[in-house]
Order: structure tokens, then sequence, then C-alpha cells
């Protein structure tokens, strides 16, 4: 692990000064100044003069004269305006060092010196614009630890452990479920979606909150023969963290992979199909629960291609009936 950088003070040069003088090597000079002999020697060979040496003051005044001078793009005015252009044309930083230098041109510059002249432009006007510059457009550049949400789901169970019949959707009973948000915050809607018999239930909630989603879910499930209520597959969002409370109704609960919504293609479906009523940056005010399950009665009683032009009512109707189920559980729940 190498000594960590730092730059100069006056104080380390007029010690540096004094020491080589008195003829120390590099290396004590180095110890003594807390720093690296490479810092020693490139210090003693960039700010020496011809004439006089290496004296302090003169080093310290030559080390600012380049601090102030700026970097590269500011000091070549043509080079500034070829890389703001590049970047302009949707180019990245390292696309464009890597292009200069294959290109052999005469001039050259790192990514990294691109990225800081950008962010010094930021931070000195104050001005936002100039993060179009960049492809990602971030204010500032560092490492993120990718956050899993998963890591912290009890009794996570893969998708990829539910048994693979189920994928042919030739029995009842197993289901999708996904939160649609009108708007990024607010209010959303809970679409729970049989794979079977495409039959969908609706339920307006007041957010990502993982309790109500289950409480609605187990609400929903209790009233249903225990043969309709067999597995339930999710996305690793927070309002499924509590999904274990569905087990002690004989539901199995399953998890798509991270950013893998396909794997729960039913109820994505689903989605795209309640995108023609409630499209994108709907008011999540401007519609009631009482709305979402006319919605919902719509939707489940018009004729789907891939059953035969059935409708999902008719086919899980014919279900509630062949396991005489008891209850008065409705197609359209509030």
């Amino acid at each position: 692990m190498g000594t960590k950088y730092k730059h100069l003070t006056l104080e380390d040069r007029c010690t540096i000064a004094r020491l080589h003088e008195g003829g120390q090597s590099l290396r004590q000079i180095a110890a003594t100044v807390d720093c690296s002999p490479s810092t020693v020697s490139r210090e003693l060979k960039r700010n020496s003069g011809c004439q006089v040496g290496y004296k302090p003051a003169y080093a310290d005044e030559q080390a600012w004269a380049r601090r102030w001078r700026g970097s590269k793009m500011v000091r070549q005015p043509s080079l500034q305006k070829l890389v703001l252009d590049r970047l302009a044309m949707g180019w990245s930083p390292e696309q464009i060092a890597g292009r200069l230098t294959q290109e052999n041109n005469s001039m050259r510059i790192s990514h990294e010196s691109i990225y800081r002249f950008v962010y010094d432009q930021i931070r000195r006007t104050n001005d936002y614009a100039w993060r179009r510059y960049l492809p990602r457009g971030k204010s500032q550049r560092g490492w993120y630890r990718t956050h899993r949400p998963m890591e912290h789901i009890k009794d996570r169970v893969s998708l990829r452990n539910r048994p693979a019949y189920i994928q042919k959707r030739k029995q009842y009973g197993h289901w999708e479920t996904d939160l649609l948000h009108p708007r990024k915050s607010g209010a959303a809607i809970l679409v729970t979606h049989e794979r079977a018999s495409r039959f969908t239930l609706l339920a307006k909630q007041p957010g990502k909150h993982a309790q109500p989603v289950a409480d609605q879910i187990k609400g929903w499930f209790a009233a249903m023969p225990k043969e309709l209520r067999r597995t339930l597959t999710q996305d690793n969002g927070p309002e499924f963290f509590l999904h274990h409370q569905l087990h002690s109704l004989g539901v199995k609960t399953f998890f798509c992979d991270p950013h893998s919504p396909w794997q729960k293609g039913g109820v994505e479906n689903m989605n795209g199909r309640l995108r023609r009523y409630i499209p994108l940056g709907t008011n999540p005010e401007s519609f009631s629960n009482d709305d979402l399950q006319t919605l919902a009665l719509r939707l489940n009683n018009t004729p789907r291609k891939c059953l035969g032009f059935k409708t999902p009512a008719e086919l899980f109707s014919t279900q509630l009936l062949h396991f005489k189920c008891e209850s008065t559980f409705r197609l359209s729940p509030e």
C-alpha cells in the first residue's frame, strides 16, 4: 500500500532544500517530509531553476502557477472544443480518449481529465447544464453499492425452485402479483393475476407499504378454496416483504430474479392492458377503489383469444363451482 498523495507545502519545500543541500538521499528526505521518494525526486526536477537550482520560494511559486493554469482542456482551447463537440454527440469521455489515441492525434487527453474538467465547470459555474455532456448526467462520480432488497426478504424462495409444470398454465390456483404505479409516488394499484384463467383482482393501495399489500392478498385468498390459492409469484419490491404471512393459508410464494419482470409475464401483460385506462402520470386521486372494481369487471368479462375467446370470469367461475366453494367470494372484490 503506497503513501497517500499530498501537496507539498512551503515548509515541506524548505525542509527538502535544507536536507538536499546537506547531501541526504531521496529516501532520507522523503522519510523526514513524510512522502514518497518519487515525490521528492519529481519536486527537485520540476521546480529547480536553471541558474539558481532548487529554492523553496521559487519552487512553491512554480507549483501554484501550474495549478492556476488549470487542466489541459483549459490550456488548449482547440482540444476543449474537440472534446465538447464529441461529448455533445453522445460520446463518452473514455470513447473520446481512446479514439484520439487510436488516431495518433497530436491532441490527446485521458478520460479522467475530461471528467475532472466537466465537474470543475459544474462547481465553478454552479450550472448543472454541464451534466448533459456526460453519458449518465451524474454530478459526481463514484462506486456505489448496488442495493439488493432480495437480501432482506425473509424466507425468500427463487422462482427457479418453482415446479416446472406451473409454467404450462394447465393447473388453476397459481397467481402472479405486482404493484402498478400511476405516478412515481403516491397511491398505487395492487394487481393479482391468475395464470390459467387470466382472472385479475385489483385494489387501490396507499403506497409501497408491505402490510396493507399482505392484508389485501390475504383477504382475497382467504375467500377462495385451497385449490385456487396454490402459489404466488412476485418481484423483489419492498411491498412484498411480508409474503410469508400468506404461508398460513397454504400459499407457496416465489420471487423473480432481480430486474426480470418478464418472469411474471401474465401480470405484466395485464399491467399493459391497465395502462390503456390508467396511463402513466395519472393522478391517483382521480380514481377510487370502486372505479378499479368496475375496471376489473370489464377486464374479466372481456373474451381472450388465448382462452378460446372465453372470458376470464367464465373460466374462474367454473373452477369455483367445480370445487364447490361455500364462500360468497365475488368476482370483483372490494
